[in-house]
């Protein structure tokens, strides 16, 4: 009996030639037995020939095919199937026809998309260093008064949030008229002024959370914004609306905040969605719109020549006036798996020399004795985080973990921490020699909305402690006119000192004292549990136990991606025609609530298990090119 794969095969041959695929009879149960029995890593290697094939064809022929799949199958509405392969459709077949098939890029592609493939062996490479390592160490706490900086990450504000629409629509994000019967009066779900769960942040909410920052931090030296201004329905956003949506984000924080904001850029921060094609690649998709319009944004705050560099990286390195302190704010999206410009023939070891770039920028602070913050958007030991990429820049930060007071991100929408190793085979307090702290985020879709606000060191710039601040949905009073009310949700010192033995105010929150909590966390459940259910503000919470705790205890103590224990296992549910919003098996994965967005990759995997649909779509578009 033939399998799917070997469909696949004669579709590919048959598309290469020119010729009309043939009819099969096999019944519908049979093939999805055999689906589920024989997909394999080499199996989707064959499917990418297929597809492969099908790029061959153009990008119209790919886009149309994929597209008419997507809305037979009911994978998705047929708006989004349409805007969302249209818009991302032309970079993946763009990867589809530069791709050797067997290769590295080839295997990844199928680890990232399907989860069919065991992450390939990263590839050896030692970062070049212009000095070797000194024997220096953090410096201790100086026990000055502390300053305070605030932290907020992942607005995601969605400026076409009408009141009184629909929250309970068909799309990922709602709280839009999409349809006659989702408008304001038409429907029997009609969301409030001030969010929703299934929405995006309105406007009235980005507004309260500056107004919170500014009632709970008066005197905060500065803030940071670890990215993320786009709105969710990502198969509608063009660019006109990315930089609409950039610039009013960016005027709004301005006009709100009476204190210095440095961010970093987002992966929605451009359309298409996650697309940030290394300057190397050669395309007429551009991202450079986004780099002007946010250097154009940050220079108000970053002056004219690091706001210079953010035009040519998405990056900068700021050295601020009045402090000790250099803030360099990288680029994450050239290293992340659903920024598809990265699959290249060959992967490019350093993105647009980024990489580079923050060496120098480095090794200047060191030489200055400077201190620094790092800011970017996706952790660096996330799911999401390419293996090679993540291991070249977690040599860096261990080069220069006394120069690097700490590192800041979002995008996982959760209250967590990642720490980097000197040596992830043996990891110790002594060996922990950097904390990424990862911000909670402002829309609704992943909890309640939140920020931080961190008492930082004056001469060292250490953690001394953060305060969570949140404003719960829930409430009574939330969509009444007095708005969202923000209090103070906990204090990482309280909630987690007295079981490491750390309660004094002029403490730093170490890289040793985070690793200390892990392993507490190991043996006092209750306390995990409390973790646990702090990173999402308490919203759609279970119990973690068993293989959940310990993996997530795991991905705390990983900052380098290869060693986060995140199981790569299939992304498709092989015996559903129809997604039900079945998401990525990584534990990482970009459902309702947190941050990715391909619509893309969501419906390429729902295809695989929609083998009729793909067989008579391609028939039929065949057809019409032999016609032409």
């Amino acid at each position: 009996m033939k399998t799917f794969i070997s469909f696949l095969t004669t579709a590919s041959l048959a598309l290469l030639s020119s010729t009309v695929l043939a009819q099969s009879s096999l019944s519908a149960n049979s093939i999805w037995q055999d689906i589920e029995n024989t997909v394999t890593c080499a199996g989707c290697e064959t499917l990418l020939v297929t597809l492969q094939a099908l790029a061959h064809l153009g990008n119209d022929a790919f886009v149309a095919i994929i597209a008419s799949v997507c809305i037979l199958s009911g994978a998705e509405d047929a708006d989004v199937c349409t805007g969302a392969i249209e818009l991302e459709g032309p970079i993946i077949a763009h990867d589809l026809r530069e791709m050797t098939i067997p290769s590295k890029t080839s295997q990844l592609f199928c680890t990232t998309f399907f989860g069919l493939c065991d992450y390939p062996a990263i590839t050896p490479y030692t970062v070049p260093f212009p000095k070797p390592k000194p024997a220096t160490s953090r410096p201790a706490a100086s026990g000055k008064t502390p300053i305070q900086v605030a932290q907020f990450s992942d607005i995601h504000v969605d400026l076409s949030y009408t009141t009184g629409a629909n929250y309970n629509c068909t799309k990922n994000i709602c709280c839009r008229p999409y349809t006659a019967s989702d408008a304001p009066g038409k429907t029997a779900y009609p969301c409030g002024p001030n969010g929703n769960h299934h929405c995006d942040s309105p406007k009235t909410l980005e507004q309260s959370l500056y107004t919170a920052i500014e009632q709970f931090a008066p005197n905060a030296a500065f803030s940071i914004f670890t990215g993320d201004v786009v709105e969710g329905a990502v198969w509608l956003v063009n660019q006109a609306e990315v930089t609409t949506d950039l610039q009013n984000a960016y005027t709004t924080m301005s006009d709100t905040l009476k204190m210095p904001v440095y961010a970093a850029v987002g992966n929605h921060d451009a359309a298409p969605v996650n697309s940030f094609p290394p300057q190397a690649i050669n395309t007429t998709i551009s991202s450079q719109y986004v780099y002007d319009t946010l250097s154009s944004s940050w220079k108000q705050w970053i002056g004219a020549s690091a706001a210079t560099q953010a035009d040519n990286y998405g990056a900068y390195s700021y050295k601020l006036p009045s402090q000790n302190l250099r803030i360099i704010s990288i680029n994450t999206n050239l290293y992340y798996k659903e920024n598809f410009w990265l699959y290249e023939q060959t992967i490019e070891r350093d993105p647009d020399g980024q990489l580079a770039w923050f060496v120098t920028q480095l090794q200047v602070a060191e030489d200055a004795g400077e201190r620094v913050w790092v800011l970017g958007h996706m952790p660096l030991g996330s799911g999401d985080a390419l293996h090679d990429g993540s291991f070249y820049l977690d040599q860096v930060v261990n080069r220069y973990s006394a120069t690097i007071a700490a590192m800041f991100f979002g995008h996982t929408h959760k209250g967590e921490f990642q720490l980097s190793y000197s040596n992830y085979a043996a990891q110790t307090a002594a060996n922990a020699v950097m904390t990424s702290y990862i911000c909670p985020a402002l829309t609704p879709t992943s909890g309640s909305p939140a920020f931080r606000v961190y008492s930082v060191d004056p001469v060292t710039y250490g953690i001394l402690d953060y305060t969570e601040y949140s404003t719960s949905l829930e409430a009574s009073t939330y969509q009444t006119t007095g708005g969202p009310i923000w209090s103070p949700y906990y204090s990482a010192k309280a909630a987690y000192g007295p079981s490491v033995g750390i309660t004094a105010a002029s403490a730093e929150l170490t890289p040793a004292f985070w690793h200390n909590l892990t392993t507490v966390f190991q043996a006092n459940d209750t306390l995990f549990q409390q973790f646990n259910a702090r990173k999402s503000r308490g919203y759609g919470v279970s119990a973690c136990t068993g293989s959940c705790k310990t993996g997530t205890i795991c991905q705390l103590r990983a900052a380098q991606a290869q060693y986060n224990c995140v199981a790569v296992t299939p992304e498709i549910d092989f015996k559903k025609a129809k997604r039900d919003g079945v998401q990525t098996g990584e534990g990482h994965g970009h459902g309702h609530g947190e941050c990715g967005g391909s619509k893309a990759k969501e419906i390429l995997m729902s295809l695989v298990g929609n083998q009729e649909e793909l067989r008579n779509a391609i028939d039929r578009r065949m057809v019409m090119m032999m016609m032409m």
